[in-house]
């Protein structure tokens, strides 16, 4: 058997993840990305000294031609010089995209462990969709962001700072008409830019809600086609697509003023340097090879400019999805470190109970925001055997295990597992006591295989999984897939309903904890499989203790116990026989089930009912 080493585990995920408020900066100057961080900037900085150099080496070569000296010198310079700002440039931005790209599969590895991690309720409330879309989308808003601002603007701001000041040595009138000539471009740049953060947020907003329902419209594919619903979802999902257009053309106009405006600013610049420099050089305050070098740095100016506008919007945009990222970090998580006495979760070992309840409810009242759930319940389930939880819908069974399990937190009582409270065990031990099958017979998009071993310490061999798929008669079939055991679930080689509950099933025996949670477990199997699955439970009821939530009094009419509840409460308890002499509403629900069920054989006496 493979053995998985949490120690590297660990490490690994602290190599590829952070904890606490993503900062993009500190991200990219972390220890072992100074140098390289140092490297860039030292090839940004030689890119700039070389693109400010330039127009002297141009304004040189005019003055060799004036003075009618030899032009090899200067020519080779000016190549040079214009080569060496390119590969510089070039260079450096690889580097530094390569960073970026570093850290987005961290940023993207933590993201995605976090969703895992965090409480059920936050995870529903942020959506799959709106996850997902900070994979995608503001991943590549963020990485944009990265490529532009740690490096590339502060070069920008330098060239330009640096253009400026060169122009003003060159001749300052004419640097004041050329900043003349620029004043009203950059403050309508200023504006756009002020605007486009409120737009990105918006538009990021809406991309996750668009994903959100999305994915939940394909999950729900079967009953919109059932009820012919394409037309109508396509039209909630159309809505959300307008909303999401309207906001990128809004983007896109503020954005496409930017390098217009520009590049009016300049032109405007241009001539009036023109007029300005002409009449500067006829009058002989101006020579020519500063005048060349001096339309050179102007016509120079635009590019940093553009560089710095377009950056600001993607700094923007990168600075929004930074926020939807900190978002999700800022959410509570489960605290999933292992525990020092976590029992051991393997195919071939078992937790031995102990003479305390598997379950003790206390007085335990729990609700979805103002909506109360469970009211004051209290109930146990022995250590051994087989007890299940019965009533109509809505009564609280689901609700209750998912407080065993620790999905949630009651909000007054106390749940105890195995004679110790719930809330202080660590979450691994609690949750390796338990195995888990749940009422939509959850699986992973992964193989059969992972799908069986999911969450053991220890990978089982082809030997026990076909033993455990053979115990829900699913090994013939599970043999029959292109891959056997792996075969990767979905697409072309999904299983029916009732084979992914049989998949769900033998992964709970393959866990084999103390006590097993079954949320209706034979909904999706026929009566041959319904027999074999009471074969199971009676078979793992021997030596532990099995809680199922039952609609079907056939799966429970031999457990051992029975809870009844109705509208979040606990309204009686004991055996099947018992609670049709005692309990109303326990025949009221069996009364149900022979009424509803045509076939059903006639009862022995008022008191038996036969499944």
């Amino acid at each position: 058997m493979t053995v998985t080493t949490k120690t590297d585990a660990a490490a690994e995920r602290a190599a590829d993840s952070w904890d606490g408020e993503l900062r993009i900066l500190r991200e990219l100057f972390r220890p072992g990305n100074r140098l390289q961080m140092a490297v860039i900037a030292l090839l940004a900085a030689v890119s700039a000294a070389a693109t400010l150099a330039l127009p002297l080496v141009v304004a040189e070569l005019v003055q060799q031609v004036q003075q009618g000296h030899g032009l090899t010198r200067a020519a080779l310079l000016m190549i040079g010089t214009g080569l060496g700002s390119a590969l510089a440039g070039a260079l450096a931005a690889f580097l530094l995209s390569r960073l970026g790209e570093q850290l987005v599969r961290r940023l993207r590895i933590t993201t995605m462990r976090r969703g895992l991690a965090m409480r059920l309720s936050d995870a529903k409330a942020v959506g799959s969709g709106d996850l997902a879309t900070r994979l995608t989308a503001d991943a590549m808003q963020l990485k944009g962001a990265i490529n532009i601002g740690p490096i590339q603007l502060p070069m920008a701001a330098i060239t330009l700072l640096g253009t400026i000041v060169i122009m003003g040595v060159l001749d300052w009138v004419l640097l004041l008409i050329t900043l003349a000539g620029f004043v009203c471009a950059l403050a309508i740049v200023a504006v756009v830019i002020r605007g486009l953060r409120r737009t990105y947020q918006n538009m990021q907003d809406d991309i996750g809600t668009l994903t959100h329902q999305f994915i939940t419209a394909l999950d729900a594919l079967v009953v919109i086609k059932a009820y012919r619903a394409e037309e109508r979802v396509g039209r909630t999902l159309d809505g959300h697509a307008r909303r999401l257009e309207k906001l990128g053309v809004d983007a896109a106009r503020m954005e496409s003023l930017v390098v217009p405006v520009i590049n009016l600013g300049q032109q405007i610049a241009l001539l009036t340097v023109l007029l300005g420099g002409g009449a500067r050089l006829v009058s002989g305050d101006l020579a020519l090879p500063d005048f060349v070098a001096f339309l050179l740095y102007l016509l120079q100016l635009t590019a940093p400019l553009i560089m710095a506008a377009s950056g600001a919007a993607q700094i923007q945009a990168g600075l929004t999805s930074r926020q939807r990222f900190n978002d999700v970090f800022a959410l509570p998580v489960e605290d999933l470190a292992p525990a020092a006495a976590e029992p051991a979760r393997t195919a071939g070992g078992r937790n031995t109970p102990g003479p305390a309840p598997a379950v003790r409810f206390e007085d335990v009242t729990f609700g979805y925001g103002d909506e109360p759930v469970l009211r004051g319940v209290d109930f146990e389930v022995p250590a051994q055997g087989l007890t299940a939880v019965v009533g109509l819908s809505g009564a609280g069974k689901s609700t209750a295990l998912a407080l065993i399990e620790r999905f949630m937190e009651p909000q007054s009582g106390r749940v105890h597992l195995f004679g110790e409270e719930a809330a202080r065990l660590p979450l691994n031990e609690l949750r390796g006591r338990i195995a888990f099958v749940d009422q939509a017979f959850t699986l992973l998009g992964d193989t059969v295989r992972a799908n069986l071993s999911l969450g053991l310490a220890a990978v089982p061999t082809d030997e026990e999984l076909y033993a455990a798929l053979a115990a829900v008669g699913l090994d013939t079939s599970v043999r029959a897939l292109p891959d056997g055991l792996d075969t990767v679930l979905g697409g072309a080689h999904d299983l029916s309903g009732g084979q992914r509950q049989r998949v769900a099933l033998a992964r709970a025996v393959l866990a084999e904890g103390s006590l097993v949670l079954l949320d209706e477990p034979s909904s999706q199997l026929d009566s041959v499989n319904e027999q074999r699955l009471r074969q199971i439970v009676d078979t793992l009821a021997e030596d532990r203790a099995v809680l199922v939530v039952a609609h079907r009094l056939s799966t429970v009419r031999h457990a051992a116990k029975v809870v009844v509840m109705d509208r979040g409460r606990v309204i009686a308890e004991g055996t099947h026989d018992e609670l049709l002499d005692s309990s109303p509403a326990y025949s009221e629900l069996v009364s149900a089930q022979l009424l509803s069920g045509a076939a059903a054989p006639a009862a022995r006496s008022t008191k038996e009912v036969t499944a």
